[in-house]
Protein backbone atom coordinates (compact mmCIF):
# COMPACT_ATOMS: atom_id res chain seq x y z
CA UNK A 1 0.00 0.00 0.00
CA UNK A 2 1.35 3.39 -0.95
CA UNK A 3 2.01 5.99 1.78
CA UNK A 4 -0.01 9.14 1.24
CA UNK A 5 1.47 12.45 2.29
CA UNK A 6 -0.84 15.16 3.63
CA UNK A 7 -1.95 17.64 1.00
CA UNK A 8 -0.80 21.16 1.77
CA UNK A 9 -3.45 23.80 1.07
CA UNK A 10 -3.69 27.51 1.59
CA UNK A 11 -6.90 28.08 3.54
CA UNK A 12 -8.50 31.50 3.37
CA UNK A 13 -10.71 32.05 6.44
CA UNK A 14 -12.42 35.36 7.08
CA UNK A 15 -13.41 35.17 10.76
CA UNK A 16 -15.67 38.20 10.33
CA UNK A 17 -17.94 36.47 7.80
CA UNK A 18 -17.48 32.80 8.79
CA UNK A 19 -19.03 32.22 12.21
CA UNK A 20 -18.53 29.13 14.35
CA UNK A 21 -21.90 27.44 14.79
CA UNK A 22 -22.15 25.41 18.00
CA UNK A 23 -23.89 22.06 17.68
CA UNK A 24 -24.85 19.56 20.38
CA UNK A 25 -26.84 17.29 18.07
CA UNK A 26 -26.15 15.67 14.73
CA UNK A 27 -28.52 13.74 12.49
CA UNK A 28 -27.39 12.04 9.32
CA UNK A 29 -28.86 10.66 6.13
CA UNK A 30 -26.81 8.00 4.36
CA UNK A 31 -27.34 6.76 0.81
CA UNK A 32 -25.18 4.84 -1.65
CA UNK A 33 -24.18 8.21 -3.14
CA UNK A 34 -23.16 10.09 0.02
CA UNK A 35 -23.88 11.37 3.49
CA UNK A 36 -25.71 14.48 4.70
CA UNK A 37 -24.93 15.68 8.22
CA UNK A 38 -27.52 17.94 9.90
CA UNK A 39 -25.98 19.79 12.86
CA UNK A 40 -28.38 21.15 15.45
CA UNK A 41 -28.67 23.08 18.70
CA UNK A 42 -30.98 22.06 21.52
CA UNK A 43 -33.73 24.62 22.16
CA UNK A 44 -33.82 25.05 25.92
CA UNK A 45 -37.17 24.42 27.53
CA UNK A 46 -38.86 23.07 24.43
CA UNK A 47 -37.21 19.70 23.92
CA UNK A 48 -36.73 20.67 20.28
CA UNK A 49 -33.66 20.99 18.08
CA UNK A 50 -32.87 23.78 15.61
CA UNK A 51 -30.75 22.73 12.61
CA UNK A 52 -27.97 25.32 12.19
CA UNK A 53 -25.94 23.75 9.39
CA UNK A 54 -26.13 20.97 6.80
CA UNK A 55 -23.06 19.43 5.17
CA UNK A 56 -23.03 16.87 2.37
CA UNK A 57 -20.03 14.61 1.67
CA UNK A 58 -19.14 11.61 -0.44
CA UNK A 59 -18.94 8.28 1.37
CA UNK A 60 -15.18 8.12 0.66
CA UNK A 61 -14.58 11.56 2.15
CA UNK A 62 -16.61 10.71 5.28
CA UNK A 63 -14.46 7.62 5.84
CA UNK A 64 -11.24 9.68 5.60
CA UNK A 65 -12.75 12.45 7.73
CA UNK A 66 -13.72 10.06 10.54
CA UNK A 67 -10.30 8.35 10.52
CA UNK A 68 -8.38 11.65 10.49
CA UNK A 69 -10.60 13.23 13.15
CA UNK A 70 -10.11 10.22 15.43
CA UNK A 71 -6.32 10.41 15.02
CA UNK A 72 -6.30 14.15 15.65
CA UNK A 73 -8.45 13.85 18.77
CA UNK A 74 -6.12 11.17 20.14
CA UNK A 75 -3.01 13.24 19.38
CA UNK A 76 -4.39 16.42 20.95
CA UNK A 77 -5.95 14.89 24.08
CA UNK A 78 -5.00 17.15 26.99
CA UNK A 79 -3.67 19.89 24.74
CA UNK A 80 -4.98 23.38 24.04
CA UNK A 81 -6.44 24.71 20.82
CA UNK A 82 -3.05 25.12 19.13
CA UNK A 83 -1.83 21.64 20.08
CA UNK A 84 0.45 22.99 22.83
CA UNK A 85 0.22 21.37 26.24
CA UNK A 86 -1.91 23.26 28.76
CA UNK A 87 0.01 24.82 31.64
Amino acid sequence: MEDKKPIQANVNLNIESTPVLYADNVYWNVSPDGVILNFGQSIMGSGGVRIVSRVGMSREFVKRFIADLGKNLALTEGHGQTGKAKS
